[in-house]
């Protein structure tokens, strides 16, 4: 059984969402929170293995509750639910190490999959986040990237080889292999798989 903590200042999404999880044999909401502070206590006094969190609540908000999470090392899966598609809550929520941004208007099976996603290690972000996160993202991640190594790291996410690329570009596998260690430097990735990973949750697979 999985422990959750929830923290959200509306007493009625509070109760709705506690109502659905208790659904699931594998989730339980074993604490809640109406404000950042009394999230924060709580993640000092006892483990949790996710926290659904609202942004905006009182006395201290999620991103700042995020914010001590990751400062502190706290081992807990955060899932950052909110009414809020701004790019800047987002980009925010990303930047200090969510592991999920979803809305709180996705259907419920959405959000439950979202909950088992973010809790087994992988990330999740609900489409309409997504779809912002490849607008604004995109176009800075292509800046970085030269048009050649674009054009390798889109072949790399359809899945061909070294090999492959190399014959489809006319150059030896040994420049492919360049290419392939540059681009994993300027983007800070160690494996293939996540170059893959990357190249599609940004659109850099088109």
């Amino acid at each position: 059984m999985y422990k959750i903590l929830l923290a959200d200042d509306h007493p009625l999404f509070r109760e709705g969402l506690r109502a659905r999880l208790s659904l699931e044999d594998d989730l339980d909401i074993t604490a809640e929170a109406e404000n950042g502070k009394q999230a924060w206590e709580l993640l000092n006094n006892d483990d949790f293995d996710l926290v659904l969190m609202d942004i905006n609540m009182p006395e201290m908000d999620g991103m700042y509750v995020l914010e001590l999470i990751k400062e502190q090392n706290i081992d807990c899966k955060v899932l950052m639910l909110s009414m809020h598609d701004d790019k800047e809550y987002i980009l925010g929520a990303m930047r200090h190490g969510a592991n999920g941004y979803i809305l709180k208007d996705v259907p419920g099976n959405e959000l439950i999959a979202a909950i088992k996603k973010v809790i087994s290690g992988k990330s999740y972000f609900s489409s309409e986040v997504t779809e912002i996160l490849s607008n604004e993202l995109s176009g800075e991640q292509k800046a970085i990237l030269t048009r050649r190594e674009q054009l390798v790291l889109r072949l790399i996410s359809q899945g061909l080889s070294n090999k492959r690329i190399a014959q489809e570009l006319n150059v030896s596998v040994r420049t492919i292999e360049t290419h392939k260690r540059n681009i994993k430097q300027k983007l800070d990735i160690e494996t293939t798989i996540g170059l893959v990973r990357y190249a599609i949750d940004y659109g850099l697979d088109k």
